[in-house]
C-alpha cells in the first residue's frame, strides 16, 4: 500500500529539489542576457549561443570531451563485465572481499590522489600527457563503477540457469551471451551510463593529465571561470544540461522497455 506524503513531507521535498535546480535555472536564465552579466537582465538574446557556436576552439574540445566519455565508457564497460563475471566466479569468501576491496579503492580515493598518481605514473612510463592519458585515466577510474553496478545483478541470477544451460549441451560462450549477458544487461546499461556520466564530470584527475594541445569541458570551463564570468560559458552549461536531461530521459525508456519485455531473468 503506498503512503501519501503529508504536507510537511511535500514541502520539504520541494524545498530540497528548488535548493537542488535554482542555481542551474539562475545560469540558464542569464545565458539569455544582452547586457553581459548575471546581475541585471536587460533583454532576451541567443547572441551567446551564436558566440558559442562560432568559437571553433570549444567545439573541438567539446569533441573531444565526448570521444574520450564514449571511448572510456565503452571500454569500461566491457572490462567491469568481465571483471564482475571473474570475481563472482571466485570461491573463497575472503578471496571474494579482497577483490572487492582492490575494486573499490578508485571509488573511496580522494580525486586529487589518484590524479597525482596517475601524472607520476604516465611521466615514468613516458606516456605524453593528451588524448591517451585522459582516456586511460578515465577507464581506470571507470571500471570499478561498472563493477559495482553488474556485480548485483550476477549475485541474485539462480546458479540454476546456469546448470539448465549447461545441462542442455551449451558452451561456455552460450552460457556468457545466451543466458549471462541478457540476464545482467539492466547491470550493464547502468555502468555505462554512470561511467559516461563520471568521464563527462570528471575535473581533478583530468587536469592532471591532461596536456598541451588536448583539454576537456571541465578543465575548459575553469579556465575560462578563472578569467571572468563570461555568459557563453552559461549558454554551453545550458546545453549541456538540456544534453544531460535527453540522456536521463534514455536511459529511464530503455530500463523500462528491458523490465516489460522480461529481460533481465523476469518472465
Amino acid at each position: 500500500m503506498k503512503k501519501k506524503l503529508t504536507p510537511l513531507s511535500a514541502f520539504f521535498l520541494v524545498l530540497v529539489f528548488l535548493i537542488l535546480y535554482a542555481p542551474i535555472f539562475f545560469l540558464v536564465f542569464y545565458s539569455f542576457n544582452s547586457g553581459g552579466t548575471m546581475y541585471n537582465f536587460e533583454s532576451f538574446t541567443l547572441d551567446w549561443y551564436r558566440e558559442l557556436f562560432s568559437d571553433t576552439r570549444l567545439l573541438i574540445i567539446v569533441l573531444n570531451t565526448v570521444v574520450v566519455a564514449l571511448l572510456s565508457a565503452l571500454i569500461s564497460t566491457i572490462i567491469g563485465v568481465l571483471g564482475a563475471i571473474a570475481i563472482k566466479s571466485v570461491k573463497g569468501r575472503r578471496s571474494k572481499n579482497t577483490l572487492l576491496s582492490l575494486n573499490s579503492v578508485l571509488i573511496v580515493s580522494p580525486d586529487v590522489i589518484i590524479g597525482a598518481s596517475f601524472l607520476i605514473l604516465f611521466t615514468m612510463a613516458g606516456v605524453k600527457l593528451g588524448f591517451y592519458s585522459v582516456l586511460l585515466s578515465h577507464i581506470a577510474f571507470s571500471v570499478p563503477i561498472v563493477v559495482l553496478m553488474v556485480l548485483p545483478k550476477l549475485m541474485e541470477m539462480s546458479p540454476t540457469l546456469l546448470d539448465a544451460a549447461y545441462d542442455l549441451g551449451a558452451s561456455r560462450w552460450n552460457v556468457l551471451t545466451k543466458v549471462i549477458i541478457p540476464y545482467i544487461t539492466p547491470g550493464i546499461f547502468a555502468g555505462f551510463f554512470m561511467a559516461l556520466t563520471y568521464s563527462l564530470d570528471d575535473f581533478a584527475v583530468t587536469f592532471f593529465v591532461t596536456g598541451n594541445g588536448f583539454s576537456t569541458l571541465s578543465v575548459e570551463i575553469y579556465s575560462l571561470a578563472r578569467r571572468g564570468v563570461s555568459l557563453n560559458i552559461n549558454a554551453l552549461s545550458t546545453l549541456i544540461f538540456i544534453a544531460t536531461i535527453f540522456l536521463v530521459i534514455g536511459y529511464y525508456f530503455i530500463t523500462k522497455q528491458y523490465s516489460k519485455s522480461g529481460m533481465g531473468g523476469k518472465k
